[in-house]
Formats: C-alpha cells, sequence, structure tokens
C-alpha cells in the first residue's frame, strides 16, 4: 500500500458490483481508508465504500440508484456533482466526470 498515493475505483453498474463481493478488494480499501488515501469513487463505484464498511458519518455521492444504499451504509448523500469528505472523493455520473477529474487532481497535487 505505501506504493500508492490513491485509488480509484471505476464506475459502471457491474466493475463495481464485481469489486465489492472481493474480500481481497474490500481488505485493500479498508487498510487504504485508515491510511489517510486518496479514495476516488464515481458513478456506481461507491458500493465497493459500502461493503467496505467506510462510510459511516460520512458524506459522499453516486448514482442515483444506489444511493439508498450508501444512505442504509451510515452515509449522508448529497445530490452535487462532487463530495470531497477527508480523503473520500466521490461523484454521481459520467456527465460529472470532469468535475471529479479537478477534484482529484487538486487533492494529488496538493500532496
Amino acid at each position: 500500500m505505501s506504493d500508492y498515493d490513491a485509488v480509484f475505483i471505476p464506475g459502471g453498474a457491474w466493475y463495481p458490483d464485481n469489486l465489492r463481493y472481493d474480500k481481497d478488494v474490500i481488505k485493500f480499501i479498508r487498510d487504504f481508508n485508515q491510511s489517510g488515501k486518496l479514495i476516488a469513487a464515481i458513478c456506481h463505484a461507491p458500493v465497493v465504500l459500502a461493503s467496505a464498511d467506510i462510510l459511516k458519518g460520512r458524506k459522499l455521492t453516486g448514482y442515483w440508484n444506489i444511493q439508498v444504499d450508501l444512505k442504509n451504509a451510515g452515509a449522508t448523500v448529497l445530490e452535487q456533482p462532487v463530495v470531497t469528505d477527508g480523503n473520500l472523493i466521490t461523484s454521481r455520473h459520467p456527465i460529472d466526470v470532469a468535475d471529479f477529474s479537478r477534484a482529484v487532481e487538486g487533492r494529488l497535487r496538493k500532496k
């Protein structure tokens, strides 16, 4: 994990759904979150964060049809293009990718 500055979880309906059931991925996300390093997730990707059980008390966003899952995982879901909460940067939809990319770039440049 020390080799990485950030982890990016891709969107799409199927990719995050497959990742969320991989025990190694979930452990990696939990450990990465504890390190405080950047975790970026767009579209359906925040379901991986929910499966890693790291959303309690966090603010984030995601695609409309996973927002109930995020709320059930203890998150406050905001309806905006990009949400930054500590080391998490999330975005709702591919149409928000420019804003998402700028937020991720800004966070990485700070480092």
